[in-house]
């Protein structure tokens, strides 16, 4: 069973039934989104059955198969390495799949226990960050929290302007502000909103200029330091958007933003367009950045808390 957003949010028993019905359509979603994926991960093998785990070509195609779906060098290493230490394969994709699940480790759960509760969202222009604070506002709205969603990306009008539509969607205070002002007042700005409003999470967007990746990162420090100056310890959470389809490139952003501003969680986001979706692997076992939520299309519906075990269903056995 897929994990459900009350388990996200360390409410397990808090599961709305609309988001009961959704689960399985969802993981059918994850399926068709990660067929690109799983046949770039498989297609080399022909067939499980062909696998032969004495021939060592055979090891090198699945090596090969692995790097091409963009699981990366070390997490390959590994995963063949884990492989091998079993022995026998009498199935090689149900086998591939307990592994994958298990570089994983315990399913993470998104830290919103605070009063207020603050996330940052980071991520390159393109990667599907404001739609993604958009349908995380409208899922914390469900679990009863109250949200201030803040548009601390004051360079594109366009961003905040779909914001602002998200931010009504769903019931949610906006904060906004003149194009090109600080960012980091705007961030403080809703931060102080919601202490003298009692909301209980602010999610705040920030730009992401790739081409001035300097001074996007030393923006980005500031926020966080002006945030953690208003409320001790805030942000609770630094969310990463991270586009799939980028491959590698979106490892080495992680890298970057991880880094640089203290990522505690990556989004991964168009799996659908994707046959790249490996690179949540090498995500979490090579950076150690916990993947917690994943979307496979443009319905609010579409954007779930990540689970390591139907992920690897999805991307490996299909």
């Amino acid at each position: 069973m897929a994990r459900s957003w009350g388990e996200l949010l360390g409410e397990p028993d808090a599961v709305p039934a609309r988001e009961e019905e959704s689960e399985g359509r969802f993981f059918s979603r994850l399926r068709d989104s990660l067929s690109k994926s799983r046949r770039a991960l498989t297609g080399e093998l022909v067939a499980a059955a062909s696998f032969d785990p004495g021939n060592d070509a055979d090891w090198e195609r699945l090596e090969e198969a692995l790097i091409a779906g963009d699981v990366g060098v070390r997490a390959t290493a590994e995963l063949v390495r884990r492989l091998e230490a079993r022995g026998e394969l009498a199935d090689l994709n149900t086998a591939l799949a307990e592994e994958v699940t298990g570089l994983f480790g315990e399913p993470p759960v998104l830290d919103v226990a605070h009063e207020p509760a603050v996330i940052l969202v980071v991520g390159v222009n393109g990667t599907g960050k404001t739609t993604t604070i958009g349908k995380l506002a409208a899922r914390l709205a469900e679990h009863g929290r109250s949200i201030v969603v803040a548009a601390a990306d004051t360079y594109r009008a366009a961003a905040e302007e779909q914001l602002e539509i998200w931010a009504q969607r769903a019931g949610a205070d906006f904060v906004g502000s003149e194009r090109g002002a600080d960012p980091a007042a705007v961030a403080y700005d809703a931060l102080e909103a919601a202490v003298a409003r009692g909301r209980d999470v602010v999610v705040v967007d920030t730009a992401g200029r790739l081409h001035t990746q300097t001074n996007l990162m030393e923006e980005l420090a500031k926020v966080r330091r002006v945030i953690g100056g208003r409320l001790d310890g805030a942000p609770h959470e630094t969310l990463l958007v991270v586009d799939a389809t980028t491959g590698q490139n979106g490892v080495q952003q992680a890298r970057l933003f991880g880094d640089a501003v203290g990522v505690t969680g990556v989004v991964l986001t168009k799996l659908d367009g994707s046959a790249k979706g490996g690179v949540a692997i090498p995500i979490a076992y090579e950076l150690g950045l916990p993947v917690k939520l994943v979307g496979v299309g443009e319905a609010l519906e579409d954007l779930q808390p990540f689970d390591p075990h139907d992920y690897a269903r999805a991307l490996v056995a299909g």
